[in-house]
């Protein structure tokens, strides 16, 4: 990973699922990230149910933090239920966290 995308990577470690203490990239909710060009980063995320209670603010949020890492210039965050989400996609460090391991 370059310098930009390990900032972002750290901000998206600081934002957390209210209802599971670990945070949304360890939970692997982030499919993807895009940096263009122009420094534009571009977000491919899902939530681990499509009725999740924040489905709403955590798009918002995660658009707002990764838009404040010094170097973007502008965040958008795409919400994607394919594949759906799953335990599976979990870091080994979320799964022990959690008790799964």
């Amino acid at each position: 990973m370059n310098e930009l995308e390990d900032r972002i990577v750290e901000m998206l470690k600081t934002i957390y699922d209210p209802e599971i203490p670990v945070d949304i990239f360890e939970l692997g909710l982030i499919y993807e990230v895009k940096i263009e060009d122009d420094n534009a980063v571009f977000i491919d995320m899902t939530l681990t149910s499509p009725n999740c209670p924040v489905a709403e603010s955590l798009p918002k949020e995660v658009e707002d933090k990764v838009a404040s890492v010094e170097g973007v210039n502008s965040a958008k965050v795409n919400i994607v239920f394919d594949p759906p989400w799953d335990k599976d996609m979990m870091s080994e460090e979320a799964k022990l966290e959690l008790g799964f391991l």
